[in-house]
């Protein structure tokens, strides 16, 4: 395999296994497959069936978008058929969304695109799946201001059945702070691709940078302050619990700092459905101490996977049965 890297940003790194394959030296003669010529270069050997994986590995120096190619050399002559072509965009922004996933229908359209540039792809979507209607679904990612001086506030422009924690909060440089996204939906819907935009703006504090905490809104103060209600057994008052949201330091936007971040949300939001081929199971006669199995199907009619246990009837007494549960796919 030859790489073709200009700027020296892609990386190929065989794994283990392809490195068993691997050979610096000449391979002796094997009648077996016909091995007569013996390259004078490092080489994979691969014999029928075998095969071997690589990682590339992209590692950006500049902001800008790169390109490369990976070559394959069969014996002394590089085939025309099998030509791997590399595109990494670097960037280098203040704030990032990371641990979100790539999407793949975006992948599909660019890659199915009969043109010169390839674009590279944004890893810029959340993939709920399927989620049964009523249920809660949660996602988790990252965002990360990477200056070093800078001050950034977020705000996440989020509709039902989407909710973002938190919603609002700030980060100080150098700092990343997790977000939760979670779906419930009580009526059966599909997103693809649904836009959420988060808005980030630079911000200056009215006190020193060191004296303001980090904040969002999901940090609260747990007060137990008196009430009028007395406790007959005691001579104190009852005591009241308040949850209050932390208020937001003081702060001002820094004129044209504001910019938008997006996320793509997509998700199956259905009915649990289940067919059985029988509402009865009939058990032969079994003499003490010997076991008698009986069999019956369930097949998962709906459109999500389908979790179900089995219980013993409140108003069986014959039967003994174990709990059991399981999850049957779609």
């Amino acid at each position: 395999l030859h790489l073709e890297d200009e700027q020296g940003v892609f990386f190929l790194k065989g794994r283990h296994s392809t490195l068993e394959r691997f050979y610096t030296e000449n391979v002796k003669e094997d009648s077996s497959e016909n091995v007569s010529k013996h390259p004078k270069k490092p080489f994979l050997l691969l014999h029928r069936g075998q095969s071997a994986e690589f990682d590339v590995i992209f590692k950006p120096t500049l902001a800008q978008r790169l390109e490369g190619r990976i070559r394959v050399l069969v014996g002394d002559v590089y085939s025309k058929k099998t030509q791997i072509e590399l595109v990494g965009e670097g960037h280098k922004d203040e704030f990032t969304l990371d641990g979100l996933e790539e999407d793949i229908n975006e992948r599909n359209a660019t890659s199915s695109l009969k043109k010169d540039i390839i674009d590279a792809i944004r890893v810029n979507h959340i993939q709920f799946g399927d989620c049964p209607v009523g249920k809660h679904c949660c996602r988790t990612f990252t965002i990360t201001n990477h200056t070093r001086a800078k001050v950034m506030r977020f705000m996440w422009e989020a509709d039902a059945p989407f909710q973002f924690s938190p919603t609002v909060g700030h980060l100080h440089p150098g700092c990343a702070k997790s977000i939760t996204v979670t779906l419930k939906s009580d009526v059966p819907a599909t997103f693809r691709r649904h836009l959420v935009k988060c808005k980030v703006a630079e911000i200056n504090f009215e006190l020193p940078g060191k004296k303001v905490k980090d904040w969002d809104d999901k940090m609260c103060i747990v007060t137990w302050p008196d009430t009028t209600r007395k406790d007959p057994a005691a001579r104190w008052p009852i005591k009241e619990k308040v949850v209050e949201t932390v208020p937001e330091p003081a702060h001002t936007v820094v004129e044209e700092s504001s910019h938008e971040a997006e996320v793509y949300l997509s998700a199956l939001i259905a009915y649990t459905e289940f067919k059985l081929n029988t509402i009865m199971v009939q058990l032969k006669d079994t003499v003490p101490f010997q076991t008698r199995t009986a069999t019956f199907r369930m097949c998962n009619t709906g459109k999500v996977a389908l979790e179900y246990s089995w219980v013993e009837a409140a108003d069986s007494k014959e039967a003994v049965k174990k709990p059991y549960s399981n999850t049957l796919m779609r």
